[in-house]
């Protein structure tokens, strides 16, 4: 399937997050983000065990295939948008890089800073892409835009198909929010915050938040880093402005649980793995001693 090639290791089967759902219902204690967010700052006791489910990036299928499932087992979840891929309908551009390099014809590709990265093997397209990766967290805004339709140019492939359907609309996350999930910002362009100026750090959490404010017609108090490359994901300028802005959350791509005093600007997070074994794995390592 083309989102295989593009979303890669993102992609779960609808069975697989259903059962890792429903181990958390049985095993676990979901909460909402409101309630993590007020436990961190000693205003409110969790119950032991407490978990948030959390999707980035504004997928339909966060609506038309989690929802019900969640729904169903009463759990609570915040969706961090990224807002340029809601606006333009196109998947965000690590998946599109991903794409272009893993499906094009062509046995080369131009590197940034000059020279060619080979295309010719399986894993060389994987190192080009990583490399493009790195290159493209470093941007944001139209500066991004330019570079990844330049890639998309250079090797033929266009992702505007495969993004049909692929992101929600505004009503959608209407409706989402109306199901009792929360909304949450994912900057504008999806660059890594900390690696870019402090003027767009300032667009890509302002004009995020202001833009979804305006949509949905009520106050973005969360927010996330986005990780597409390269470490940290975050910066004490980010810190600040986030904090200045008026979020109360914001989360990173740190591994590992919040616990009562840290900061709620800097969360750390979970991956949910492969399978519903992992997943448990995961939480009962991080929880240990907790």
């Amino acid at each position: 399937a083309p989102h295989e090639r593009s979303l890669g290791e993102i992609i779960r089967s609808t069975k697989t997050f259903r059962q890792q759902m429903e181990m958390l219902a049985r095993e676990y204690r979901p909460v909402s983000l409101d309630d993590v967010s007020d436990f961190a700052r000693d205003q409110k006791d969790l119950p032991s065990r407490a978990v948030v489910v959390t999707f980035d990036d504004g997928y339909a299928d966060n609506l038309e295939v989690a929802a019900p499932i969640l729904n169903r087992l009463g759990i609570p979840s915040v969706v961090y948008v990224t807002v340029d891929c809601v606006e333009r309908q196109l998947m965000p551009w690590p998946a599109r890089l991903r794409y272009a390099c893993l499906t094009t014809k062509k046995t080369q590709m131009n590197a940034p800073e000059g020279g060619v990265w080979s295309l010719r093997t399986p894993e060389e397209r994987t190192d080009s892409f990583n490399r493009s990766l790195e290159h493209c967290a470093r941007l944001s805004g139209m500066t991004q835009e330019t570079y990844v339709a330049g890639v998309e140019r250079e090797l033929e492939v266009d992702s505007r198909d495969i993004s049909k359907g692929l992101m929600m609309t505004w009503d959608q996350m209407r409706q989402l929010r109306k199901q009792g999930h929360t909304i949450g910002s994912h900057t504008m362009t999806h660059p890594n915050i900390a690696y870019v100026s402090h003027g767009e750090v300032e667009t890509e959490l302002g004009e995020s938040k202001r833009k979804l404010e305006a949509e949905l017609d009520e106050q973005i108090l969360h927010f996330a880093y986005p990780g597409p490359a390269l470490r940290p994901n975050w910066s004490q300028t980010s810190l600040q402005l986030s904090r200045e802005l008026g979020y109360e959350t914001a989360t990173t791509v740190e591994p590992g649980v919040v616990r009562a005093g840290d900061d709620p600007l800097r969360m750390r997070r979970i991956g949910p793995g492969t399978t519903v074994e992992q997943l448990r794995w995961k939480l009962d390592r991080a929880f240990v001693g907790d």
